[in-house]
């Protein structure tokens, strides 16, 4: 047998244990918002702009709108967004936040500090880790 196809020696392994440990690090900070960590991510985008189409949500999220839709359904059910169709092409949906959803900008303002005392390491190994995953990431979205 090659080391090759040993688990120690794949990359692939602790990046997916590595991704689990961090959901799961996430978890209870965003359990005191009511939030998983997808809608969270999604939270995050429509921070940014209050009102995107399902679409735009999907690209910046490398998400489909299979695996969005019924997240963006039950942040609707929470009172965090809106969801309605454009009055100009109906097969367009736009996702707008609430009063509710805008409010909960400042509750978590606190969950990146507190992500990040929880891992225990520097903010200079999170910056390294961030640069190194951002690399290979953005490599794959452009072929």
């Amino acid at each position: 047998m090659t080391d090759t196809l040993k688990l120690k020696n794949q990359v692939c392994f602790p990046v997916y244990a590595l991704a689990r440990e961090i959901m799961n690090h996430y978890r209870p900070i965003l359990d005191e918002i009511d939030l998983t960590y997808p809608q969270y991510l999604a939270m995050m985008v429509l921070w940014e702009e209050e009102t995107q189409t399902v679409n735009q949500l999907g690209e910046k999220l490398l998400l489909d709108s299979g695996t969005l839709t019924p997240l963006l359904k039950r942040l609707e059910q929470k009172g965090f967004v809106s969801r309605t169709r454009s009055t100009s092409d109906e097969r367009v949906v736009l996702v707008t936040l609430t009063e509710k959803g805008r409010g909960l900008y400042t509750k978590a303002s606190c969950v990146p500090e507190q992500f990040v005392a929880s891992l225990n390491i520097s903010m200079e190994e999170i910056i390294q880790l961030k640069t190194i995953t951002d690399k290979i990431l953005n490599q794959q979205i452009k072929k």
